[in-house]
């Protein structure tokens, strides 16, 4: 037997963990169950959520209302990032996590939940940056942040296996929370760059680099297609699984090209693999059939 019901779903994914698991597979293995112990089940719990199951290095959880769903995933994180001081930066385990608000198909036999609205939830996920949450636009309407959060419009998606657009927005950390107490945002300006533009069938892709976060992986943010192996998902069959990497060098945004099957263009200049060119707002970076314009927001 089976039964409908509205729900809030939470999906998340554990990016690199393909990376991870060749790396080091018995440690991951370890560092993820401890993970799914001590952070996520207290964590859905403390939500009154529930916990549908696992498989591999993503988790499904569903919840009565956006509100205690958001809230759950905002903890999830929160913990994650205690979780994570403990381990070495290579170890570290930084999930995405997409939350939806539809209908859900749910198996009276196992009490598993199918249908749209769980298909959402993950095709949002994969929108989502590591170690940060993404949403629907149900869910942000029907939902008010903590003081120190906001959501940050991500644009409009044409998401795999979807006939629609659909709207994604980013939970961020405000500006001044981000901030240290007694420090000023004039002395510690944090830029966001967005990067934004169309295929050539018109298809928009969109995703935002914060500087500061930028600065703090001196290995680069890479951009591709394989959500378990990107920092930005740009999702197109021109685009590479893993096709230019973003990393400031001295003062500099630079892009670099990873070897990509189409190539890289910055404004009129093609990049050659290994080579970084510098990046600034207003520029035209071309990856594959993909053009985007960058924007200082």
């Amino acid at each position: 037997m089976m039964q409908r019901r509205l729900a809030a779903i939470v999906h998340a994914d554990l990016a690199g963990f393909t990376r991870m698991m060749e790396g080091a597979e018995t440690r991951t293995f370890r560092h993820l169950k401890s993970a799914q112990i001590d952070v996520w089940r207290p964590a859905i719990e403390a939500s009154s959520g529930r916990l549908v199951g696992t498989a591999g290095d993503a988790m499904l959880a569903e919840f009565g209302s956006a509100v205690t769903a958001v809230g759950a995933a905002l903890d999830i994180q929160e913990r994650m990032a205690r979780f994570n001081e403990a381990l070495d930066t290579e170890q570290r385990m930084l999930f995405r996590i997409g939350v939806h608000l539809g209908e859900v198909i749910v198996d009276d036999e196992d009490q598993n939940i199918f249908g749209d609205g769980v298909n959402l939830a993950a095709r949002i996920q994969a929108m989502a940056e590591p170690g940060g949450i993404a949403v629907s636009r149900a869910v942000r309407d029907l939902v008010e942040l903590r003081v120190e959060y906001i959501f940050v419009d991500g644009g409009e998606h044409q998401l795999k296996n979807v006939s629609r657009a659909v709207q994604i927005f980013h939970v961020r950390q405000s500006r001044a929370a981000a901030l240290p107490v007694g420090t000023t945002t004039r002395m510690v300006p944090q830029v966001t760059l967005r990067f934004e533009g169309t295929d050539s069938t018109k298809n928009k892709h969109t995703f935002e680099v914060a500087l500061d976060k930028l600065m703090g992986r001196p290995d680069g943010m890479v951009i591709g297609r394989a959500a378990d192996q990107c920092d930005f998902i740009v999702a197109h069959p021109t685009v590479s699984r893993r096709h230019a990497r973003l990393r400031i060098a001295g003062e500099a945004l630079q892009v670099e090209d990873l070897g990509s099957t189409n190539g890289t263009r910055l404004g009129e200049q093609s990049l050659k693999a290994g080579e970084p060119l510098a990046l600034h707002a207003g520029s035209k970076l071309r990856l594959g059939d993909v053009e985007l314009l960058v924007r200082q927001l």
